[in-house]
């Protein structure tokens, strides 16, 4: 499109900006979308650089044209719905092409290829609209209710942190633009006559996927994903600012191109080298955080997966709460368990999510939620709450961005009564653990459901913790939080309300026979650690024996 140095240069920026690199393993959508995005703009290229080709072309010839611009158009379609933006990218230029090429016709046969060459774009979009129309109102439905952020961003914040991923990538800290501005610049001049839309394709693929972007409201850090395919298309913009500044703006004008000898060449292209350096630097700096932080680690669906293929059976339950997570979930997963996606559908309706995340505990033992996205979807948390009150968390585990939570339903449990007044006004009323009067084993879980009634309105949050211990009285394990699965605080509780709280415990494998004391008791959150006493002055209960086979 505008030689071999322009080129070179948007390869190589795309090569080194981690934020194609983060996404780059997403080949089955978002790396799939940025592809789809730069071939169809190649051959749509290549359609309008073609116009003497086309003016003698016959309907079958035409056809056969549009076929690669079709088939690639609809295959993006297919894969993600954002690649709307660069259909619409695609009609702007032509649109653009259309009037340049007006401009500057003069030979006699120019029309019948102008129009030749339309036709094949039309003829492109009528097939690959064709071949969607099973999935169109489906898709519409989708677009029309995409749920947006429900947050105002200023606008030049939305933009800095956009042009801050595209260009310099996901790593980039309010890099300088400076020299990107100055380069995006110079890829504005139009240096040969008659090329306005040439000029012009990188930047309307940019500028409409940003605008349709910010306006439909989708600004956030995970839904940035959508513009790779105009991080290809900024890369361009940039390679072409490089080559017009290595040109030295004289391309087109011979009375400058027999005084390229002179030093004031060389500076141009001394300028282009040095701008071209600064930015290939920037990105090459952004590589070292985005293998070695963990703030850049990618979700590991495939760990979570094997994790669940390897420990759950046929009664066991995984939910997915949270968007589009069935799809890459399913790819690794070939387990035994039931997979549930909650809330149904596009969420919204929390009655419903209720009834079915009831249904999906029914006659389970093992339980794996995984939350990535979840406030999007379920903003009231009735997945996670439903599970806090019926089931009993045990542990969860973040892999990269997304949460793994490991529930287990009770079995025969024990009960005893207690009274147990703690400092604060916070007294314990009763308890039930799981071991029902036998003997446990290491790996086994011990879940506890302790019963607290506030004796006056707190005003400091504090946290329970459950430890078993040794028969030496040294810690085995615990589980610590602040009651119902940090979702119901201390400080948020009613006067004289009673809660059940659950806590579930793993026995080590390691772990020697023996009898084993079930302990509870309370600290406060901030300071940590400062742990609330009993009326006898201790600062724990012992509610139970635990004995380990």
């Amino acid at each position: 499109l505008y030689g071999v140095i322009a080129g070179l240069t948007a390869a190589l920026l795309v090569a080194l900006n981690t934020f194609s690199i983060y996404y780059a393993q997403e080949a089955r959508m978002y790396a799939l979308l940025a592809l789809w995005g730069v071939a169809s703009m190649w051959i749509l290229a290549r359609i309008l650089m073609s116009q003497e080709a086309v003016a003698g072309a016959r309907v079958r010839k035409i056809v056969l044209l549009a076929l690669p611009l079709a088939l690639i158009n609809v295959a993006g379609l297919y894969t993600q719905y954002a690649y709307v933006y660069v259909l619409l990218a695609q009609g702007v230029i032509v649109l653009l092409w259309i009037v340049s090429a007006l401009a500057g016709s003069h030979k006699a046969d120019r029309p019948v290829s102008m129009l030749n060459t339309l036709a094949i774009y039309v003829t492109a979009s009528v097939i690959a609209l064709a071949l969607f129309v099973p999935w169109l109102p489906v898709a519409l439905q989708q677009i029309a209710i995409w749920p947006n952020t429900g947050q105002t961003t200023p606008i030049f914040e939305s933009l800095s942190v956009i042009l801050n991923w595209l260009i310099f990538g996901i790593t980039s800290q309010n890099a300088s633009l400076a020299v990107a501005w100055l380069l995006l610049l110079f890829g504005l001049i139009r240096i040969r006559r008659g090329q306005t839309w040439m000029t012009l394709l990188p930047v309307v693929w940019v500028l409409i996927s940003i605008v349709l972007f910010l306006t439909q409201g989708l600004f956030r850090p995970n839904n940035l994903k959508f513009l790779l395919p105009a991080q290809i298309g900024i890369a361009l913009w940039l390679g072409r600012g490089v080559w017009v500044l290595w040109q030295g703006l004289s391309l087109g004008d011979a009375r400058l191109n027999r005084l390229k000898w002179l030093p004031t060449a060389w500076i141009a292209r001394l300028a282009a080298i040095a701008a071209a350096l600064t930015l290939v630097f920037a990105l090459y700096q952004g590589l070292e955080p985005l293998y070695h932080d963990p703030a850049y680690q990618r979700a590991d669906y495939r760990a979570i997966a094997a994790r669940a293929a390897a420990e759950l059976s046929p009664n066991d339950v995984i939910i997915l709460n949270g968007p589009n997570q069935a799809e890459v979930f399913d790819y690794y997963y070939d387990g035994v368990a039931s997979v549930y996606g909650l809330p149904p559908g596009l969420g919204g309706n929390d009655a419903q999510t209720l009834a079915e995340t009831q249904a999906a505990l029914t006659g389970a033992q093992a339980i794996y939620a995984i939350f990535w996205g979840d406030a999007e979807r379920d903003p009231n948390h009735v997945v996670e709450l439903t599970l806090d009150h019926q089931a009993y968390l045990v542990d969860d585990t973040w892999y990269g961005d997304v949460r793994l939570a490991r529930y287990l339903l009770p079995g025969d449990m024990s009960v005893r009564d207690l009274d147990v007044s703690f400092e604060q006004g916070i007294r314990l009323i009763g308890v039930r653990w799981s071991d029902a009067g036998t003997t446990l084993a290491p790996g086994d879980a011990v879940l506890v459901a302790l019963e607290w009634r506030a004796e006056t309105v707190q005003t400091r949050q504090y946290k329970v913790f459950v430890q078993l211990l040794y028969p030496d009285g040294t810690l085995a394990t615990q589980h610590d939080g602040e009651p119902v699965g940090n979702s119901l605080p201390t400080t948020a509780r009613q006067l004289g309300e009673i809660i059940e709280d659950h806590h579930g415990l793993y026995i080590p494998t390691d772990a020697p026979a023996g009898d084993y004391t079930l302990i509870v008791g309370l600290y406060a959150v901030d300071p940590p650690y400062e742990r609330l006493l009993t009326s006898e002055g201790e600062d724990h209960v012992e509610i139970a024996q635990i004995t380990v086979r």
